[in-house]
């Protein structure tokens, strides 16, 4: 591929080169940096963060400092174990050695981040989704960034992306405390500290993230260009990458890199090309910037990469609102307070609504199409779930398309396409276990993740996620295949280093976060089993290039 190769004069030459400004590119050029690399970190948009800064930065990382300083207990042996029992089947053969490595490692760049950066971090008392199973934990793996100001990146300080989300509270307070189901309680109450962080800007979530990511970078001598597409990817005649080509400033410019390329560009959930070629039968809200088209994997399979996991996203309960113009999804969990059910397009329940990987399920595809089995799917609910959810229903009404409502069962499901007497079937065998606090079907609100939730000694069937549906008006909204990241692309050995499909390594090219086939799919293990693992393959890329390429 010598038309690939260049080198002249005129071309700038750095150590590494990342694609991609989130928090797996970020952490990736801080590693390199710290070990003494000269760091180019190229952003395709104006904007610096991605999806991570869009989030809510849970981040899951096993045996964490924090934690053990609480006297929590754990151990990268316990969460190996832990990732192995609730893995989907067929999955420990291929990513056993990622998982040793993600869980070996995590640890270490956690400590690392709050070494280089001003990044602090809290614990977030959240259960792991499946604590019932081996090596499963109540508490301690979640943390979370504390508010940080935007004035410490400069000039950069305009530039972080905005998010869907309310960057002025921190993950706990916004997702665990009681911003979502008390707001106008929360701000009187919080109304000193929340001026306080207005004149000062700081931020929490993605946003402070990506604030103390950037800050790091700059201290240790990244150069961050935004505005920067690369194009493709530049190889000599072995094969060996050995930097990209960009459009900068609407010039096309040749960048080489002598130790390694990192590529963190993100999912492509904005390609709707490839999301209807992995995710046949249609995709419903995205939750990332539509600048998210899947660069990283292609650039990846022109040179020869073997591309995986390219069917596996964050699919998440999401609600509409506006981005940058077009409608987005909103992420929050709207399934998990009783008084409502999710139905499929036979109008029968098939999940418990309170299961935290409700995704997957939605997610269930034919064999011989691969179309999803269960779509379209309806939140169905009464009176007593609006007035208790007054947030989404304000979000709801936002969007005139997305809610239905009825005053009847019957002429609800006339509304949305579904048998009458089937949905009234449906709710009426429902109620009787609300009415009892059993869910004889799926056992909803009987995990410690559900209870977390909904958690309410003071009803009366002694089930706090269990609540009847028989109050009119009723509702119904459409439960999407709503993604917020897709988490396929290039496979990676255990140091980052991207593979071809003969198992052998492609010198010089590095992959993090969900741009690689993610060793964590669509089935999340624990809030924050996206940052965490991004995270921590963008420190093992930036440690692991500088060893491999000295």
């Amino acid at each position: 591929m010598a038309d690939r190769s260049a080198s002249s004069g005129s071309d700038q030459v750095v150590d590494v080169i990342v694609v991609g400004s989130g928090s797996a590119g970020l952490a990736a050029a801080l590693a390199a940096a710290v070990g003494g690399a000269r760091v180019l970190v190229l952003e395709k948009t104006p904007l610096i963060g991605g999806t991570s800064a869009m989030s809510g930065a849970g981040t899951w990382v096993p045996a964490n400092h924090h934690m053990l300083a609480a006297g929590l207990d754990d151990s990268p042996e316990q969460a190996l174990t832990y990732l192995r029992a609730t893995a989907p089947a067929g999955w420990q053969e291929q990513e056993d050695d990622l998982w040793q490595a993600f869980v070996g490692e995590a640890p270490a760049m956690l400590a690392f981040l709050e070494a280089h950066t001003p990044l602090r971090f809290e614990l977030v008392h959240h259960p792991d989704l499946y604590v019932e199973a081996p090596g499963g934990k109540l508490s301690g793996r979640m943390v979370s960034p504390r508010p940080l100001s935007r004035n410490l990146v400069g000039r950069w300080r305009h530039r972080i992306r905005g998010s869907t989300l309310p960057q002025i509270f921190s993950y706990r307070e916004l997702v665990v405390g009681a911003a979502l189901d008390r707001p106008l309680r929360t701000i009187a109450a919080m109304l000193p500290t929340l001026a306080y962080r207005l004149l000062t800007r700081r931020v929490g979530m993605g946003n402070a993230l990506i604030v103390g990511l950037l800050k790091g970078c700059l201290d240790h001598g990244c150069k961050i260009v935004a505005s920067a597409r690369v194009r493709r990817l530049l190889t000599d005649g072995d094969g060996r990458v050995g930097g990209v080509e960009a459009e900068i400033d609407g010039r096309v410019e040749r960048l080489l890199a002598r130790r390694a390329v990192v590529l963190a560009s993100g999912g492509f959930e904005g390609n709707p090309d490839l999301l209807a070629r992995h995710f046949p039968g249609g995709v419903g809200l995205i939750g990332g910037p539509r600048s998210n088209t899947g660069d990283g994997q292609t650039m990846a399979a022109e040179v020869g990469a073997a591309l995986a996991r390219m069917d596996q996203a964050n699919i998440y309960p999401a609600l509409p609102t506006r981005y940058e113009g077009q409608r987005q999804a909103l992420p929050l969990t709207v399934l998990y307070h009783p008084h409502c059910i999710l139905v499929n397009r036979l109008a029968r329940r098939f999940v418990s609504e309170g299961d935290p990987n409700v995704g997957v399920t939605l997610d269930s595809r034919e064999p011989a199409t691969s179309r999803p089995v269960h779509l379209p799917a309806w939140q169905i609910f009464d009176s007593q779930y609006a007035r208790r959810n007054r947030v989404i229903m304000r979000y709801a009404r936002r969007d005139g398309s997305w809610l239905r409502r009825a005053d009847a069962l019957g002429e609800l499901a006339r509304r949305i396409a579904l048998d009458p007497a089937a949905l009234e079937a449906t709710v009426a065998r429902f109620n009787d276990f609300a009415r009892s606090g059993r869910d004889l079907d799926f056992r909803r609100g009987e995990t410690a993740w559900e209870r977390f939730y909904t958690g309410d000694p003071r009803r009366p069937n002694g089930n706090g996620a269990l609540g009847t549906i028989e109050r009119p008006p009723f509702y119904a909204a459409p439960y999407e295949r709503s993604i917020l990241t897709t988490k396929g692309g290039p496979r990676t050995d255990a140091h980052g280093q991207v593979l071809r499909p003969d198992g052998s390594r492609i010198a010089g090219l590095y992959c993090a976060g969900v741009a690689m086939a993610n060793p964590i799919g669509t089935k999340a293990v624990g809030a924050g089993t996206t940052i965490g693992p991004c995270l921590t393959w963008g420190y093992i890329c930036g440690r692991g290039l500088l060893r491999e390429n000295a």
